[in-house]
């Protein structure tokens, strides 16, 4: 029997509370999560590597930039959806 969206977020919170409070230095590893972030980007606006390195961090900040943005706009629609039920 497949999960309902309530209980796939409760999994999910289980899951993040357990790895977190087995972390040792959670301000090291929200770091290295920032910088694989900030890598992943730089794959995306740079694919080949062919950018000089302080224009691909450019591009790739604003990417982060864009990708945090939208997770906002649609935290911000998921509210107004929310609110009129």
């Amino acid at each position: 029997m497949p999960l309902t969206p309530a209980e796939r977020t409760l999994r999910a919170r289980l899951a993040a509370h357990a790895s977190w409070a087995s972390t040792e230095d959670p301000s090291e590893r929200a770091k290295r999560g920032a910088a694989g972030l900030l890598t992943k980007f730089e794959r995306e606006v740079d694919p080949d590597g062919e950018l000089a390195p302080a224009e691909r961090r450019r591009r790739a900040e604003h990417k982060r930039r864009e990708h945090m943005t939208r997770l906002a706009f649609q935290s911000t629609k998921a509210r107004r959806l929310r609110a009129t039920k």
